[in-house]
């Protein structure tokens, strides 16, 4: 059964117990990414480095990244620079620039410099889809495969309309699966609405309207979601927002 089949607060609210019921709690108290030990130690590691190159250097070891980069895809560590000046060893072997599965990167870069992971896994699938979706407009008038809406403007990708066999999305927060999106310009993006909720609940944090949601599933863990849209909290849930409030 589908999650969209119900409404949105109620399936919603069910997942987020179901959630709850299945791990004892959706973030583990040492925010172990994965369960994967030598991540986590990695990011000690590479934020310790990071802190010593700014307190010594007064600038971040990171590489040019354009405008247009999404904010949590943008500031990647450069281990060049790190490694040159003595402040690793080696590059983490969970790095993808050692063959691993993370893009480590520094988010908050002009307020406290934190180092977080982006699961390369995760990003690729919704590339590989987001070829997809861009061959199907160009062959349909730039219509979208779209499927039911479950946010003002965002709908579920129509893996039958793409001919494809749906993609499995597993969250890096809560190990389960997510639906993805497709917006009207026809960008593919992750719903992470679910974790949302139960982030929030978990919390018992109150939103304000303006609030990007995002930062709850960051504050909670090691990673920052993938290719994801802004969610404000709206009458009580987290909702994608085409026009995020500034």
């Amino acid at each position: 059964m589908k999650v969209r089949q119900l409404p949105r607060t109620i399936a919603l609210g069910m997942l987020s117990l179901i959630l709850i019921s299945l791990t004892g709690c959706l973030y583990p108290d040492d925010q172990t990414p994965g369960g994967n030990v030598s991540a986590r130690e990695a990011i000690l590691t590479v934020q310790d480095a990071v802190d010593r190159y700014q307190e010594q250097t007064e600038l971040l070891p990171i590489q040019n990244a354009k405008e247009s980069v999404p904010v949590y895809e943008k500031y990647k560590v450069d281990f060049g620079k790190l490694q040159r000046m003595g402040y690793i060893s080696s590059v983490p072997s969970a790095a993808f620039e050692s063959g691993g599965s993370y893009q480590f990167l520094i988010i908050d870069e002009e307020t406290k410099p934190q180092v977080k992971l982006l699961d390369l896994t995760v990003f690729q699938k919704v590339n590989d889809v987001q070829k997809k979706v861009n061959e199907y407009r160009s062959k349909n008038a730039n219509r979208n495969p779209a499927g039911e809406e479950v946010y003002p403007g965002y709908a579920l990708v129509d893996f039958d309309k793409l001919a494809i066999k749906a993609v499995d999305i597993q969250s890096m927060y809560s190990r389960q699966s997510l639906n993805l999106l497709v917006d009207g310009q026809g960008q593919v993006l992750v719903d992470y609405g679910i974790d949302i909720v139960t982030a929030v609940e978990k919390s018992e944090l109150a939103p304000k309207p303006e609030d990007d949601l995002r930062r709850v599933l960051i504050e909670a863990s090691y990673y920052v979601p993938v290719r994801s849209p802004v969610y404000h909290w709206v009458e009580g849930e987290p909702q994608a927002v085409s026009n995020p409030i500034k």
